[in-house]
C-alpha cells in the first residue's frame, strides 16, 4: 500500500533532480559515509543533550536566585546584630545602676525622679528590643543548654539537680532565632 500524498512529492523531487550528475547526489549518504538516519539520530541526541543542559542551567539559576533571596532576607533580619550586641552592654549597665541604689534611697524624695527615669529608660530599651526581635533567654531553674547558656562555675547544691542553673551572672539574648549573647550562669553540682 503506497501513500498517495508522498508519491507526488517524491515525483516532484525526482523531476527537480533530473540532469544532476549521480556523484553529486548523496544517495542517502553524507560526506562521511553516514546515512541520513544516522545523522538524524546524532542530531536528536545533540538536541536532547542541549535540552538537558538548558534544564540544568534553569535549575541552577533558580537555586542561585533562592540563595540570594535568603541571603537578602537574612541580611535584613539580622543587620542590627552588631549594634544590638553593643546596646546590650548599655542595658546591663542600666540594670546594674538600678540594682546599686539602696532601698532607703529609692524612697528619698530627692532621688525618686532619678530612679523613675532610670526605670523608664530600662522599660524603653526592653520595648525597643522586643520590636526588633531581641528577647532575653530564660535561665534560672532550667537545665543547662550549651546552645544558650555558658556555664561559668559550678555551685554545690543539695536543693537542685546537678546541671540546673542556680545563678545568672549575665543575661543572655536571642535575636529572632539566632543567639545574640549566651547567658553566663552558675550550675548546680552535687555537694562534696
Amino acid at each position: 500500500m503506497t501513500d498517495e500524498k508522498t508519491e507526488p512529492r517524491d515525483n516532484a523531487a525526482a523531476e527537480e533532480l533530473k540532469g544532476v550528475p549521480e556523484d553529486m547526489l548523496d544517495n542517502g549518504k553524507n560526506e562521511g559515509g553516514e546515512s541520513a538516519a544516522d545523522e538524524l539520530a546524532q542530531l536528536r541526541e545533540a538536541v536532547e543533550a542541549a535540552k538537558q543542559d538548558v534544564l540544568y542551567a534553569k535549575a541552577e539559576t533558580q537555586n542561585v536566585r533562592r540563595r540570594m533571596e535568603k541571603d537578602v532576607a537574612d541580611a535584613r533580619a539580622y543587620a542590627a546584630t552588631g549594634f544590638a550586641r553593643d546596646i546590650l552592654t548599655v542595658s546591663d549597665n542600666l540594670a546594674r545602676a538600678l540594682d546599686a541604689i539602696p532601698a532607703e534611697l529609692r524612697d528619698d524624695e530627692k532621688l525618686k525622679g532619678l530612679v523613675a527615669g532610670i526605670e523608664a529608660t530600662g522599660r524603653e530599651i526592653d520595648k525597643v528590643f522586643a520590636q526588633h526581635g531581641i528577647s532575653r533567654i530564660a535561665a534560672m531553674g532550667l537545665p543547662l543548654d550549651p546552645n544558650q547558656h555558658q556555664a561559668m562555675m559550678e555551685i554545690p547544691s543539695a536543693d537542685h539537680e546537678p546541671g540546673t542553673i542556680v545563678q545568672e551572672m549575665q543575661a543572655g539574648y536571642m535575636i529572632k532565632d539566632r543567639l545574640l549573647r549566651p547567658a553566663m550562669v552558675g550550675v548546680a553540682k552535687k555537694p562534696d
